[in-house]
């Protein structure tokens, strides 16, 4: 993980919903973390998102779904980029 805190960018690749339906984007994690705010941007099956200083934008969407519906899948708020 330290590799992680002195890289330029770090990317996350995953799953966009649990195997229950819930996002797996969440306002705080719960597990033990190494690499505290070095994430970048997230790849996931329904969007790229960009974390920024102002939030999470929501660059790149799976085609066929809006922003709405992504909004309503995710577990924080997005910005429309």
């Amino acid at each position: 993980m330290d590799l992680a805190i002195g890289a330029k960018q770090v990317f996350v690749m995953m799953e966009h919903l649990t195997k229950q339906g819930e996002s797996k984007v969440v306002p705080q994690c719960t597990y033990p973390l190494t690499g505290i705010g070095c994430v970048t941007r997230i790849y996931t099956d329904l969007a790229t998102i960009d974390v920024t200083a102002d939030g999470l934008v929501a660059r790149d969407l799976v085609e066929g779904l809006s922003f709405d519906e992504l909004q309503r899948l995710t577990g924080v708020t997005l910005i429309q980029g």
